[in-house]
């Protein structure tokens, strides 16, 4: 599931392919921009805002968005109706897949579309005092509810939501008034995504090896980590919450 971390490190991969590097394709295939043709311009930079992701070529921006299912890869894959965007340069292909989000800007106003958003986990501007503050502003708020605001800090997805509860003893429908130290969650939100901002294969327990590395999302029914109590889920609303009844008070 791409989250802030999936984002950042795929806005590294494409730009190790493309930055500095003039484009001799560009076909895109969403009706809106099908007439837009970037051929013959230089792309200058890769960067990524929360889970947006932005390529800088000229005076546009090509903005995407992966939503739940999107993903960029490099190479020779498959081209087929999924595709929907193909960018090629000095022998190197790179496609967009299934973007929830794909539209060409104005350069000099791409950030115009991420403004909203709260201090970037990942990015240049993070400030933890601010995270904290855009956290703690609505003491009754769920807490799963206030860690996927992307308002309050930019980055986190329904994966890490769920093992920051757990960690923090709290479950999804905890009201944030009951987090006991509001900048030790911050800290420990960046903590999560840092350690993962050079991975696809994400792990928030320690432990890197197979079906070992998560606390308790996807482990609905399996044994706690800690306690051996089996995990319990609620998939009725718009995300899956995942919790231990005997950890998470």
């Amino acid at each position: 599931m791409p989250e802030g971390d999936t984002v950042w490190h795929t806005a590294a991969m494409l730009r190790d392919a493309l930055a500095g590097k003039t484009l001799t394709r560009c076909d895109i295939r969403v009706s809106r921009y099908a007439t837009v043709n970037l051929s013959g311009w230089m792309v200058d930079e890769v960067l990524s805002r929360g889970k947006h992701l932005f390529i800088r070529v000229g005076s546009a921006s090509i903005h995407s968005h992966l939503k739940m299912d999107g993903s960029w890869r490099v190479g020779r894959h498959r081209v087929d109706h999924r595709v929907r965007i193909i960018l090629e340069a000095s022998g190197v292909r790179v496609l967009g897949i299934d973007l929830g989000v794909l539209e060409i800007l104005d350069r000099e106003h791409d950030q115009d579309v991420v403004a909203h958003l709260g201090p970037d986990l990942l990015g240049d501007d993070w400030d933890p005092a601010v995270a904290t503050a855009n956290l703690t502003v609505e003491p009754a708020r769920p807490l799963a509810e206030a860690l996927l605001d992307q308002r309050v800090m930019a980055g986190i997805g329904n994966v890490y939501c769920n093992e920051l509860c757990f960690v923090t003893g709290l479950r999804p429908t905890s009201p944030v008034s009951a987090v006991a130290n509001p900048h030790r969650l911050v800290a420990r939100t960046r903590d999560m995504l840092w350690a993962n901002r050079f991975q696809w294969a994400r792990c928030t327990t320690g432990d890197t090896r197979p079906g070992r590395q998560l606390w308790v999302y996807g482990r609905q029914g399996l044994g706690c980590r800690r306690c051996g109590t089996p995990i319990a889920y609620d998939d009725t609303g718009d995300r899956v919450a995942y919790w231990c009844p005997a950890c998470q008070r």
